[in-house]
């Protein structure tokens, strides 16, 4: 999916702007002279995978233009205990006014990626490729999405305004999920521009109404192995060209199963949603 141009200096000021207040970082001004220089390593201190590095440098030199930055590692790198991600060197007040986003942004985003890449490792024996979707932080979308991909997933649509993916909420208030198609088929055909479209489908006679139409893929969503099975089996023998993803109540104990149905995608929220933060750190040395 394409996604729209993103510019963090913004996210970046609003955040700094609500941790530092009118009076800015007054532990630090309590402590410290204005001229005051440091030097810092930020580590991770457990396994995973990193990402968020590409917002260390604007984080920290939108607080110091003059700070040096080294960055060791880059979005996607393994983490093990006392990985070195990057170091920094600059005015001291900088660097801590800087180090709480910039962890936040990394734990978050790392935690992310490593979840994604618990997930996408246990079916990577299987054709299916492993799905964020749009729950996730509101204003943080890009920044989780690009978090998946370091992790080994693929981003489904970004958001409303680029793929018709018509949910059980749709079907409901058009009577159907072939009814639903059908309209979404027609404004496509009017609209005068391509979009690819979606249709969530909850049982197997829903998905004999739908695997005739020309849509692009069928959702398969919290449907027992074996009605997905017979779903992959129905299209495999009239050798349709629609993609089918799998979706609802996916986890580590589940994936396999799900993947080894003959699926081409997993939609999975809690890899954006649930996620645990990694443990990173600062250290002044």
């Amino acid at each position: 999916m394409k996604t729209p141009l993103f510019d963090y200096s913004g996210l970046i000021k609003d955040a700094l702007a609500e941790d530092l207040g009118i009076q800015g970082d007054i532990t630090t001004k309590a402590l410290f002279g204005p001229g005051a220089q440091a030097s810092a390593i930020i580590k991770s201190k457990q396994q995973g995978v990193l990402s968020g590095v590409h917002l260390i440098a604007p984080i920290f030199s939108s607080l110091d233009p003059d700070m040096q930055i080294t960055i060791f590692l880059e979005n996607g790198a393994a983490l093990v205990p006392q990985s070195r991600i990057c170091a920094i060197k600059g005015n001291v007040h900088a660097i801590l006014a800087g180090e709480r986003l910039a962890l936040n942004f990394l734990q978050h985003l790392s935690g992310i990626a490593t979840a994604t890449n618990a997930l996408a490792r246990l079916i990577a024996h299987t054709n299916a490729m492993l799905l964020d979707t749009r729950k996730t932080t509101p204003l943080l979308r890009k920044l989780e999405k690009e978090a998946v991909v370091h992790g080994g997933g693929m981003n489904h649509r970004f958001g409303l305004f680029d793929m018709i993916l018509i949910k059980d909420t749709h079907v409901k208030a058009a009577g159907g999920p072939a009814q639903a198609a059908k309209r979404a088929l027609t404004y496509v055909e009017t609209c005068g521009f391509a979009l690819k479209i979606e249709v969530e489908i909850q049982s197997v006679e829903e998905f004999k109404q739908i695997i005739n139409l020309p849509v692009h893929r069928i959702m398969l969503d919290n449907m027992s192995i074996a009605d997905m099975t017979t779903c992959v089996g129905i299209k495999t023998q009239k050798k349709m060209n629609v993609e089918l993803e799998a979706s609802g109540n996916v986890s580590a104990d589940t994936i396999v199963s799900i993947a080894e149905t003959g699926v081409d995608f997993i939609s999975v929220g809690a890899i954006t949603h649930s996620v645990k933060a990694l443990d990173i750190h600062l250290v002044i040395e």
